[in-house]
């Protein structure tokens, strides 16, 4: 049986396969293709034969997701076969050669999701997607037009026409065509409520708030994208990404305000041509749009730039299967701009600021694949501006690579698609528009002058002599005001030179762990470094600005699940602080509204990332 190789691990070529090529488009190795015609047939009658055996025998029983996976393969075998090659073989039905923790959805129950208390929503399929056959996932042809998706705000009319038709085909469809808009945004509610376990294992499966949340959203707009230029006949059609991190684009489209693209449950007062507010908090309304845009500028630089120089930071943590696999800590982007701009354009008239502002519901506006083609179009821009530096390779984890999900594609069948499939967007032929990023250059300045703002923190360890412990207990603090604390940085770290730290290419991590909801409500609480004066803390503006956690309610489920943490990169803040040598630093912790009541910390500390 053949073997299937990833070049990221492939130190001696000599340990290949002898009869082995590598298919440079997919980045894998895979067996050659037969040269003798004479044995093919035969040995595929054969299978033919075997095959009709375990059909029959499959008929007369339940059949299962594992079952028509053994199927799928007898026949993709025979196919392989009678087209002059032999297929990539599994070692097993999932497909994955030595992988135990990659996850995957159990197929074979649906469950009603639970968004809050008072809410249950079935958003299963129809039928269960255990009893549909099942093909893997194959890049399209390299030949194939290369889709560029443009910012929204360059649209011209033809595309805008062309758009509106799609969506409004899309919207014609009954609901049992998984093509249709309804299905395609009752998938999200599916794989973000835990409506589905993980396979093997009675626990949820969420795609936010680990790892999984940009591959696995990259995968929902990819098979929606081709979904609607089929409808129409068009090969080159391309979504279009709207482009929230650019003046010219902070505000609703207004494409998505006419027609099919019109959602009815949208916050009316941020209606164009009010801009975006990237770190949104419930709260602070009135700002004009110049002074949004320094926030917003700001914002960006802070979640893409300095806050997220590690790929844990950016990608959010390692989410495996299994009982001791679980984790709850979202990359910076999740957490602004992703979920406020969420819960920005969902309506405060709804309890949970549906659609946008819930998950469940999320995708039954139009918006949100625009919303979230930006956000696809982050992560390859974080990866060209960190992506160069040799402690930001890209997650070799096989856990993460062969973790799979599926999707039906344009044409309505299952698709069983893994993460890494989808790494690199030239494979799968499409591309972003090249605009300018002006936020890279909005490095906010410090509030006051660090050596004032020194002098005046010196004054507060003199007023409060007695601060509690940044490790604040089994039953932690609850958020129903600022917490304030001094957090000690390790010594060992204090007492290397600045040069040694350059070379070890360490980057100091603030680490807010622990954080319980005590009840599955929108939090958001902003983190501060050496805040001298808490109220000027109105938003990342200022240098001390560290961070944000926000929370969109996803299922009442997750509640039972796991403690929450924060991690933010601080390296750069504090070398503008002019306190990367001192030996412990003041952190603020400041709730943005009153549903932080529900929330408790265990504490706060300092960690390295190499």
């Amino acid at each position: 049986m053949a073997e299937n190789f990833s070049p990221a691990y492939i130190t001696n070529p000599k340990s290949l396969p002898e009869n082995s090529h590598f298919k440079g488009e997919e980045g894998v190795w895979e067996p050659r293709k037969w040269g003798i015609m004479e044995g093919r047939w035969g040995f595929a009658a054969t299978l033919a034969l075997i095959m009709a055996t375990v059909v029959l025998f499959c008929l007369s029983m339940r059949v299962s997701e594992d079952q028509y996976a053994f199927l799928g393969d007898i026949k993709n075998m025979i196919l392989g076969i009678s087209a002059g090659e032999i297929p990539p073989q599994h070692h097993d039905v999932d497909g994955v050669k030595k992988t135990k923790h990659a996850l995957s959805p159990n197929l074979t129950t649906c469950d009603v999701s639970f968004p809050r208390p008072d809410l249950s929503i079935y958003c299963c399929p129809p039928e269960p997607e255990s009893e549909e056959p099942f093909i893997d996932f194959h890049f399209p042809d390299t030949s194939s037009p290369l889709r560029l998706r443009r910012p929204v705000h360059l649209a011209d009319a033809d595309y805008i026409a062309k758009y509106i038709k799609a969506v409004s085909i899309m919207k014609s469809l009954p609901y049992d065509d998984p093509r249709s808009f309804r299905r395609q945004g009752d998938r999200h509610c599916i794989y973000c409520t835990g409506a589905y376990k993980q396979k093997y294992s009675d626990l949820p499966l969420d795609v936010h708030r680990s790892w999984l949340f940009f591959p696995w959203h990259r995968m929902m707009i990819y098979f929606h994208e081709r979904i609607l230029g089929s409808l129409i006949g068009d090969d080159n059609f391309a979504l279009l990404f709207w482009n929230w991190d650019n003046p010219a684009g902070m505000t609703i489209p207004e494409m998505f305000m006419n027609g099919p693209l019109v959602d009815g449950d949208r916050e009316i007062s941020h209606f164009p041509p009010k801009f975006v507010d990237l770190n949104y908090d419930l709260l602070v309304e009135g700002r004009g749009n110049d002074e949004q845009l320094k926030m917003n500028m700001a914002t960006m630089y802070t979640q893409m730039v300095s806050g997220a120089k590690r790929t844990e930071l950016f990608m959010g943590c390692s989410y495996k299967a299994g009982e001791g696999g679980g984790c709850d800590g979202p990359g910076t982007i999740e957490n602004a701009p992703h979920n406020t701009i969420h819960d920005w354009v969902g309506s405060g008239l709804n309890p949970g600021r549906e659609n946008m502002g819930s998950f469940y519901s999320a995708a039954r506006d139009p918006i949100f694949y625009a919303h979230h083609g930006n956000l696809d179009r982050m992560w390859e821009v974080w990866r060209r501006i960190h992506g160069d530096q040799p402690y930001n390779s890209d997650i070799i984890d096989s856990d993460w690579l062969d973790s799979y999900f599926f999707f039906h594609d344009e044409k309505r069948q299952l698709v069983r698609i893994r993460i890494r499939d989808v790494l690199n967007i030239t494979n799968l032929r499409y591309a972003y528009e090249e605009i300018p990023l002006p936020w890279l250059t909005a490095r906010p300045p410090p509030s006051v002058p660090p050596k004032i703002a020194r002098e005046l923190l010196k004054l507060r360890d003199l007023d409060e002599p007695f601060v509690r412990s940044a490790d604040f207990g089994p039953h932690g603090r609850t958020l129903d005001t600022t917490i304030r604390v001094k957090v000690h940085r390790p010594k060992m770290h204090n007492k290397i030179s600045k040069k040694q730290k350059d070379y070890f290419q360490e980057e100091e991590v603030l680490v807010v762990y622990g954080i319980e909801l005590k009840e599955e409500k929108y939090v958001k609480f902003d983190v501060y470094v050496n805040a001298v004066d808490e109220t000027l803390m109105v938003g990342p503006v200022f240098r001390e600005f560290a961070g944000t956690f926000v929370n969109i309610p996803h299922s009442i489920r997750r509640v039972m699940r796991r403690k929450s943490n924060l991690k933010l990169g601080i390296s750069e803040l504090l070398q503008d602080l002019e306190a990367d040598e001192d030996e412990s630093i003041w952190v603020s912790l400041i709730p943005r509204g009153e549903d932080c009541m529900h929330v408790s910390i265990d504490g706060v500390r300092i960690e390295y990332m190499h």
